[in-house]
């Protein structure tokens, strides 16, 4: 198969991107043991994560960093094409100022030593800030269809949304990254779930030719390859907001880009039910004082049920690698 943007250029970018990390996290961990900049866990979580008290958050600076300084350097190289240099930019902005959001939300959380930081509707309305600014960008990069989505195995065809949109678009936003968000929970959980989901999107922009810089992902995957060896079980360092809310920003982002937005319903399908055990969880105790699940999010639950942290982590890895292939599957005839 013959692709537009060439896959050499993937590739030097996850090693690029893969060797600043791997650089950066040795040097990272313990400035950040030195400053004491160590996660609380919850009172209310399980007792067996009390033990990873005092353990380096913040890591997700590294992925940050790596990703946004390889992902820069590949958009440049491809600056002859206009809409998908900008298309880049816009991602890797989204990416990085959803990460400014977890940053404050983690200096909050070590500073005060407390589990939980910004306030909630201090951490939605910054949110809301920068999903505008996103929209704004869309509008602008796609002023006669940006309210057009494909819609999965449906041969290409486009939805248009037309004035729901936007609504639609922050939406897909804030659930996205929050939902990455509730993923963060366990050793290379959401590392690992993302850098598949980041693969998948590789691939994507390959096939599509121009619309997105496939750079990026590969950014995004050889960043998060690189972490993993430091946030594998057992933990060393954990990305704390600072990467999961960046994660969460840079899948919602290039999956609006793309146009893609309903593929994240099956790539990102961990990151939907983690988000659903939470809001079944917390409604139905509301209303019948009794729980679903054994606790919530729903990784919590399979450890309760005696599952071993690394087996939770495994199985969400093939959900998500088999999940990538299905939504491969269901782009057929868009591009």
């Amino acid at each position: 198969m013959d692709f537009a943007y060439p896959v050499e250029n993937c590739i030097y970018a996850v090693i690029l991107a893969f060797f600043i990390g791997v650089v950066i996290c040795p040097v990272l961990i313990p400035i950040l043991h030195k400053l004491k900049y160590g996660q609380t866990e919850r009172d209310d979580g399980p007792q067996s994560h009390l033990k990873k008290s005092g353990t380096p958050t913040m890591g997700g600076i590294a992925i940050l960093i790596a990703f946004a300084v390889t992902a820069l350097v590949f958009s440049f190289m491809g600056k002859g094409n206009i809409r998908m240099f900008w298309n880049s930019i816009a991602v890797i902005l989204i990416t990085l100022g959803f990460g400014i959001v977890g940053f404050i939300d983690d200096y909050i959380k070590v500073a005060k030593k407390r589990s939980l930081g910004l306030r909630a509707y201090q951490k939605i309305l910054i949110q809301l800030i920068f999903t505008a600014a996103f929209a704004w960008y869309i509008s602008k990069a796609y002023p006669e269809d940006f309210t057009k989505i494909y819609v999965p195995f449906a041969g290409g065809y486009m939805l248009n949304l037309g004035i729901i949109y936007i609504p639609f678009l922050f939406v897909v936003m804030l659930g996205t990254v929050n939902g990455v968000n509730l993923t963060d929970g366990l050793d290379g959980l959401a590392g690992g779930v993302t850098m598949i989901v980041a693969v998948f999107f590789t691939i994507i922009c390959l096939v599509c030719g121009e619309t997105l810089s496939p750079a990026v992902s590969a950014s995004a995957v050889g960043a998060l390859l690189a972490f993993l060896v430091f946030n594998a079980y057992p933990a060393k360092v954990f990305m704390g907001d600072t990467g999961s809310l960046a994660l969460g920003g840079y899948v919602a982002g290039t999956a609006l880009i793309l146009k893609m937005p309903l593929f994240i319903i099956i790539v990102g399908i961990i990151y939907l039910c983690e988000s659903l055990s939470v809001i079944i969880q917390v409604g139905y105790f509301k209303k019948t004082g009794k729980r679903v699940f054994k606790m919530a999010p729903i990784h919590h639950h399979f450890e309760l049920c005696g599952w071993s942290e690394t087996k939770i982590v495994t199985v969400f890895y093939i959900i998500t690698a088999l999940m990538c292939m299905v939504g491969y599957l269901g782009c057929r005839g868009m591009f």
